[in-house]
């Protein structure tokens, strides 16, 4: 039997609230201390304790980090889910069982390993059986797989940090898994773990997390919030961290977290930051940018600086909240009512996160206007690896911000909201300094920001507004394509896809004979480079997870006319992370109907 080595997909079901997200990241960080490249998607129920949860964790020594097409290796623990998860298997998959759930599994073209799990747990902690049975099937993992108990007991030690009673307990509870396995099971699948070579740089963290140190570097004076899911691990890391990160000389903070009474308070509070010149953000996701709306309109009409992290869920409405989706784009970027456009960050890593997490405020200072970064719950709550990460020397970038008389003396015929420089953005004054006028004006106003209803004196306003979103493009993250000359069919795509594209890519070379170019947009407005992007090729394809194609959509609205015609859309969501193989499939059968090759 040929041995299967890195390159499988395990997917563990269990129930909400049982401790076995311990247990998984036991496993994952495992598999990330032995050099393989795996990544851990989590799917979590959005109300009570006791609902069915799944752990899907990739092995993959091509670096894929889709979630996998199918399943290899399936652990059985929750018997809500026991009949479903069986049904889906394919023959010859290893299913590692509790025996004491008190089914079975009636197949027998299945790789069968039972256990009584919850039974070895009583033994060794009557109180804690519940959670420990969890660290058994990563003992049975282990052994199965022949990973070494050392590189098990590190992880633990790592997932406890230094409470050695919950060390002790999982170690052994570990140990008794592998040693069940070796007494009683006579292994027959083919799936290995061996170690390989690994930077010693790298370490895994969420995307939340990495967006929390990018805001702290980027220098981040009030962190507004109203809890909500997939957020609120944003803003409890930005909490986390202030205390080692933030504080003076004397050991106070120099970042205020306030917990808003509701979302339309917590983009208030920044409009207020953002006024008083110092840096304020807020992260929510879909149902709060639509409470927030109005503010956002404010921020955009009166020039006050701010940013706004959308961690995608599924919606509409409270729809999936434990959910992955890039559904919000469309109202990000036109957000508000009347006509509004907004700067928009599109981090497709963990890398990106941190940097789009400094360069936010960057940008919202320089535009004077409210920036939004845009993730998903998916980049967000998983653990992704990373090698750390930069940190520029450049100056913080403040705008236009007029500190003194001397530096006043210097525009000419200065007004709050008169463009002197021809790029749309306008000179501002801060509470404190003693310059006047301190004006921000959220009706009609005229430039030197006196209340104003002429019909050319909002023309003229509006289209200002336009020409500095407009001078965004250029200025804004480029996308990043990756080509060779005579590829007739690109791909534009963005965010987490990242994390499927390269096997897309594969499946498609392999299947189709194609190999296509691939351009992921990183922020909106987008660069001129996406408009030569799609005129270099016969046909380009816009890959979202979303049911409407809403890039694809604004690409339409925006492209010369005579480019639309190369334009095609694949969106797909079902609220789980991209399955590289039905995005592939999909494009094939777009591939089949191109007059390509």
């Amino acid at each position: 039997m040929e041995k299967i080595i890195n390159d499988f997909t395990v997917n563990i079901a269990t129930a909400n609230g049982t401790g076995s997200q311990s247990a998984n990241l036991i496993f994952l960080n495992s598999l990330f201390r032995m050099g393989t490249h795996a990544s851990g998607k989590n799917l979590f129920p959005s109300n009570i304790s006791g609902l069915p949860t799944w752990y899907i964790v990739r092995v993959s020594d091509k670096k894929y980090q889709a979630p996998g097409d199918k399943t290899h290796i399936q652990i059985l623990m929750n018997k809500d889910t026991w009949v479903k998860d069986v049904e889906g298997l394919e023959p010859g998959t290893v299913v590692i069982y509790n025996t004491d759930v008190g089914l079975s599994v009636d197949r027998e073209d299945l790789i069968l390993y039972p256990a009584p799990m919850t039974k070895m747990a009583r033994e060794l902690n009557p109180k804690l059986a519940k959670m420990v049975s969890n660290i058994i099937y990563v003992g049975i993992l282990a052994e199965m797989l022949e990973m070494p108990q050392e590189i098990i007991e590190k992880a633990i030690a790592g997932q406890f940090g230094g409470k050695e009673k919950a060390i002790e307990i999982n170690s052994k509870a570990s140990q008794m898994g592998r040693d069940y396995f070796k007494e009683n099971m006579k292994k027959e699948d083919s799936f290995y773990v061996e170690e390989r070579e690994q930077d010693k740089n790298l370490f895994i963290i969420e995307g939340n997390e990495a967006l929390a140190l990018g805001a702290i570097y980027g220098g981040v004076n009030l962190l507004s919030w109203y809890p909500i899911t997939p957020s609120s691990s944003l803003a409890e890391a930005v909490e986390m961290h202030i205390p080692k990160l933030r504080t003076d000389k004397d050991g106070k903070t120099t970042c205020a977290v306030m917990q808003a009474e509701d979302e339309i308070a917590a983009i208030g509070m920044v409009l207020g930051a953002g006024w008083s010149g110092s840096r304020g953000m807020t992260c929510t996701s879909g149902p709060g940018i639509s409470l927030m709306s109005e503010l956002v309109g404010l921020a955009h009409f009166a020039e006050v600086p701010g940013v706004i992290w959308d961690v995608n869920r599924v919606g509409p409405s409270t729809g999936l909240p434990t959910r992955t989706q890039q559904g919000d784009l469309s109202m990000l970027y036109e957000a508000s009512h009347g006509d509004t456009k907004h700067l928009v960050l599109i981090p497709g890593s963990v890398d990106e996160c941190f940097e789009f997490g400094w360069r936010a405020f960057d940008y919202a200072d320089r535009f004077q206007t409210i920036v939004f970064g845009f993730t998903d719950l998916d980049l967000g709550m998983n653990q992704w690896v990373t090698n750390g990460f930069d940190y520029p020397d450049t100056p913080i970038d403040r705008g236009k911000v007029i500190r003194t008389e001397k530096e006043m003396k210097k525009i000419k015929n200065y007004g709050r909201y008169r463009d002197v420089d021809g790029d749309g953005i306008t000179y501002r004054t801060l509470p404190g300094s003693g310059l006047d006028p301190i004006l921000t004006r959220g009706t009609g106003h005229d430039e030197d920001g006196v209340y104003s209803e002429e019909p050319e004196m909002y023309k003229r306003n509006m289209a200002r507004l336009k020409r500095k979103i407009e001078g965004a493009r250029e200025v804004l993250p480029k996308p990043v394509i990756r080509e060779e000359k005579e590829q007739e069919v690109g791909i534009i795509y963005y965010g987490s896809m990242e994390n499927s594209i390269q096997e897309i890519d594969d499946i498609v070379e392999e299947s189709a004979g194609i190999k296509i170019s691939q351009c992921r947009v990183r922020a909106l407005p987008m660069s001129k480079e996406v408009d030569d992007f799609i005129s270099r090729h016969k046909k380009t394809i816009v890959l979202e997870i979303n049911r409407d194609g809403q890039m694809f959509g604004i690409l339409r609205k925006e492209l010369p006319v005579e480019l639309l015609p190369r334009l095609h859309s694949v969106a797909l969501s079902d609220g789980l992370p991209p399955k590289a193989g039905e995005y592939a499939e999909a494009i094939i059968g777009k591939l089949k109907s191109f007059e390509v090759g």
